[in-house]
């Protein structure tokens, strides 16, 4: 049993709820391993790795990043940085009841047509809208791009490169039990159409680690990936001072000017967030999973791991 996993990095008994965390500092982790690790959703993390093997498959010249897709005006781009014009299902009321109800996901056809996900809600590039269904368009294109289903795609082009071998893609309910954390899901991971990583939280930090230190993408593609559109300005509970979002990272600046990184992700019952920032030679990459507390407070807590770990490497 995992409950309650204390914190040991001395943080107000206010924040020493059940979580999971797991830290770097320069490439090395420097907190404690489990020697039974859980498994935990990763939620919107897994938009971080769907972009992650887009963007090798620009790299290999299988996709393009700024061509419009075949029948449409937008391109992989505005997918990985939802500026294609598309809605999400999270708008949907019946969407959250059903879920709520704990039923069965929806057919993606069917879900859809709920939407009417094919219609544009603004011109692409125009305007900027957080959409779920771009993602799982970004995963149909993987699977074509691959020819392989998106779980062995993923596989291939960039967990197994990265050394990430403890993840895989949830399919049905029981995917999600266990006692990770003294918690078990009645939830269908249907219901993330653009699929849904589980597996450690420290192969979260390891994974976006490797991947900004620049080992799996050209210097150039990295560098696209991180190109940010700023999304306003500081947001009520919250630690962003100017939140932004690049392909398929949540990046923004911080109290202190620092820029972190990453993605949050969250779904019934948890919240996941995974962020990495480098300050010249000190570079450090936090993962936290929690059942406990909301995104802002998980999102303020990474931030103050990092800020530690970057005070102390300096």
């Amino acid at each position: 049993m995992l409950l309650p996993l204390r914190l040991f990095t001395g943080l107000s008994s206010l924040l020493e709820y059940s979580m999971l965390i797991s830290t770097l500092s320069n490439g090395r982790f420097i907190t404690p391993s489990l020697q039974a690790e859980p498994c935990v959703p990763w939620w919107s993390f897994t938009k971080t790795v769907l972009a992650a093997t887009a963007l090798t498959l620009v790299r290999d010249g299988r996709l393009a990043l700024d061509a419009a897709l075949p029948e449409t005006t937008y391109t992989l781009r505005q997918l990985l940085r939802h500026e294609a014009g598309l809605a999400d299902y999270g708008e949907l009321p019946a969407y959250h009841a059903a879920v709520a109800n704990h039923e069965s996901a929806w057919s993606a056809d069917e879900m859809m047509q709920r939407l009417d996900g094919a219609r544009l809600r603004y011109a692409p590039g125009a305007g900027w809208r957080y959409s779920n269904v771009g993602y799982m368009l970004v995963a149909r294109l993987i699977e074509r791009a691959t020819g392989l289903p998106l779980e062995e795609a993923l596989r291939q082009q960039v967990l197994a490169p990265l050394g990430i071998l403890s993840v895989r893609l949830a399919t049905k309910r029981s995917d999600l039990h266990g006692d990770y954390l003294g918690h078990s899901l009645n939830y269908d991971p249907g219901w993330v159409y653009h699929g849904l990583l589980i597996g450690p939280v420290s192969q979260a930090a390891l994974f976006l680690e490797r991947l900004l230190a620049g080992t799996l993408l050209p210097g150039n593609l990295l560098q696209e990936m991180q190109a940010t559109k700023v999304l306003g300005g500081p947001m009520a509970g919250r630690p962003w001072i100017a939140p932004g979002y690049a392909l398929g990272l949540m990046r923004g600046t911080i109290e202190g000017g620092l820029t972190l990184a990453g993605h949050t992700g969250c779904g019934p019952g948890s919240v996941v967030a995974v962020y990495r920032c480098a300050v010249g030679e000190a570079i450090a990459c936090c993962a936290v999973f929690s059942r406990a507390l909301d995104e802002g407070r998980i999102e303020a807590l990474v931030a103050q791991e990092i800020r530690k770990v970057l005070e102390a490497v300096r």
